[in-house]
């Protein structure tokens, strides 16, 4: 499938996607907050710079988009049919830095959370991870991962 845009219309609208406060990550800071959930937003005193931090429950939540951080199996995760090489370069490059910050974090002892944008995109999965995470928050698991076919499970 051929691209709907120019090379420079889509150059701009890639170089528009931000990395922080993303919809997906506020739609999730806003219900946790409601639940009076307390965190810390993207500390560069912890490794990776989590979305959310909160200390109390010795807990980090990363909130990854399914294309960038490559969700297995997610219909988002899609693969550019132009450059291959360098969006399969790109891709595996994230995945890999993301599994050494979880190890890292996981040996500094924290727990460690990933809800994947798939798991928030309409308001009742959203009520549905917001429930999950809050039970993990509370229980003594290490880590937990929340995409859209754990929610479609509960």
């Amino acid at each position: 499938m051929t691209d709907i845009v120019d090379q420079q219309t889509r150059s701009r609208m890639m170089s528009g996607i931000k990395g922080k406060n993303t919809a997906p990550e506020l739609a999730l800071r806003r219900a946790l907050h409601e639940r009076g959930f307390r965190y810390r937003l993207h500390s560069g005193k912890v490794l990776g710079r989590p979305d959310l931090v909160l200390r109390k429950h010795r807990a980090v939540v990363f909130v990854h988009g399914c294309f960038w951080h490559r969700h297995d199996g997610c219909l988002y995760a899609t693969r550019p049919s132009t450059r291959p090489e360098f969006w399969q370069a790109k891709f595996d490059a994230n995945v890999a830095r993301d599994q050494t910050v979880h190890n890292e974090l996981l040996k500094d002892g924290w727990r460690v959370a990933t809800v994947w944008g798939c798991a928030v995109r309409k308001r009742e999965q959203l009520l549905a991870t917001v429930e999950i995470l809050t039970e993990w928050l509370q229980s003594e698991e290490t880590e937990i991962e929340i995409g859209e076919e754990r929610i479609r499970r509960t």
